[in-house]
Formats: C-alpha cells, sequence, structure tokens
C-alpha cells in the first residue's frame, strides 16, 4: 500500500538532517536505467519512457543543487545502445537533444560530453560542443553527460591518445611503455582533470557497471536502487546518501 504524502515529506526531512556536509559525495555517477521498462508496466511507447526519464534528469539535478552537490555524471546513452532499432534511437537521440536545450537554459549548469562524439549524428555531438563552450564558464553544477560512452572505449581512446602523443614527442614504443602510469593514463580519459566519483547509484534493480566509468569507478561506493528511473524520488535519494554517509571507505582494501 502506497503511503500517504506527508509520511514520505517527514520522513524526507527525517533523512535529511542526518545528512552534513563533509558526508556527502562531491562527484556523483548515475546510471538512469529502467526508461523503457517503465514504459511497458505503464503503457506506455518507449518514447514517453525516455522523456519521463529525461524530466527526471533536471528534477534530479535540483536535488543536487540543493545539497551543494557540484558534479554529476549521467549515463544517458552507452555505445551498446546504439544497437537498437533506428526509430527508437532516434526518437532517443532527439530527446537527449531537448534535454541538453533545458539544460543549457538553467543557466546554472556546465555540462561537459563524455563519450565518442563521433558517434552520433551531426546535430547531437555539434549540440554537445555548443553547449560545452556556451556553458564553461558557469560556476555552477558540472555535468558530464554521457553519450555515445563506453568504459572499455573510454581506455581504448586513452591509450591511443598516449601512444600518439608519445610518438609525436619522438618516443618509441618501448620509451612509452616504460614511463606509463596510472595518473598519466588518467590523464587522457574523457574526464581527465576531474576528481573520480564518490559515489556511483544505479536505478531499476540490476547491481552491474555496464561499462559505466570502468576507470574511474575503481574506488567508488555503490548503491543499487529498485526503482526504476522515472519513479526514482527525493527520498530515493536521500536513503542512497545516507547508506554512503554511513559507509566506511576503504581505498585498496
Amino acid at each position: 500500500m502506497e503511503l500517504p504524502a506527508f509520511v514520505y515529506r517527514f520522513y524526507e526531512r527525517q533523512l535529511r538532517r542526518l545528512l552534513t556536509p563533509e558526508k556527502l559525495p562531491a562527484h556523483i555517477g548515475v546510471l538512469v536505467d529502467g526508461n523503457r521498462r517503465w514504459a511497458k508496466l505503464s503503457g506506455q511507447t518507449t518514447a514517453s519512457g525516455h522523456q519521463a526519464g529525461a524530466d527526471k534528469i533536471l528534477e534530479f539535478l535540483g536535488w543536487c543543487q540543493e545539497l551543494d552537490i557540484n558534479m554529476v555524471t549521467l549515463y544517458m546513452l552507452s555505445t551498446d545502445n546504439m544497437n537498437r532499432s533506428s526509430e527508437e534511437l532516434d526518437a532517443l537521440m532527439g530527446i537527449i537533444a531537448n534535454t541538453l536545450d533545458r539544460l543549457g537554459e538553467t543557466k546554472t549548469v556546465r555540462v561537459k560530453p563524455v563519450g565518442a562524439l563521433d558517434l552520433l549524428p551531426d546535430y547531437l555531438s555539434d549540440k554537445l560542443r555548443e553547449l560545452e563552450a556556451s556553458t564553461a564558464h558557469v560556476t555552477g553544477i558540472h555535468v558530464n553527460v554521457a553519450v555515445g560512452y563506453g568504459g572499455r572505449q573510454e581506455i581504448v581512446d586513452a591509450v591511443k591518445a598516449l601512444l600518439l602523443q608519445g610518438d609525436a614527442n619522438g618516443l618509441s614504443a618501448a620509451q612509452i611503455a616504460a614511463k606509463l602510469d596510472p595518473d598519466q593514463l588518467a590523464t587522457h580519459l574523457y574526464t581527465k582533470g576531474q576528481p573520480d566519483p564518490d559515489l556511483v547509484i544505479r536505478t531499476s534493480g540490476e547491481q552491474r557497471l555496464s561499462g559505466f566509468l570502468t576507470w574511474q569507478s575503481a574506488y567508488s561506493e555503490f548503491y543499487f536502487c529498485e526503482a526504476l528511473w522515472p519513479d526514482f524520488r527525493r527520498v530515493d535519494f536521500l536513503r542512497a546518501l545516507r547508506d554512503f554517509a554511513d559507509r566506511q571507505r576503504r581505498f585498496g582494501s
């Protein structure tokens, strides 16, 4: 039985009081999963599910801003998703493009594309680049938009960039290998210069990363939520933050 709204509001206030700034994650990664299942269960079209998920993204970022969480990475479209039907993919990319416009209109979000933009239609890759440039001065929440993203592909691209840089500097393969270390490789990732995510949230009950931030999440805390992404509530988010705050983080052990 669904509890009355006022009960959830009271519970939210109680959870919020337990959260102190020093125990909140600085960077959150989110796999926005479950839009298709939500659509099927509610008798709506797949496109309607993706639109509901896009609407939830704007709401979620508002929650982060309220709590002064200033960096979020959103997994919106993976390289594996590129194999879906052209009809679904066209609709989804259109929804992503519209969501990017809405992010730009807020004037409070700094956007950085994270992914292989060459895999995307020109209109979408151009929009991502333009939004990155037009929001570069924004001091508000930093949002990495992972579109056409795959963790393995990111590492491959980083290695390629590192090798090409070494070659341009006149280094042999042996010399490049001798100097190679994790910190050096990290400078060629899509997220170079950014802190790794402290917390990774996945909705829809699935308990895997599906290639999301494969390198960066090595020491992240994970939180898996049963709610489908369009149904993800502020109280679910606060529960994830409470769970994170209660953990004793151990790096490398």
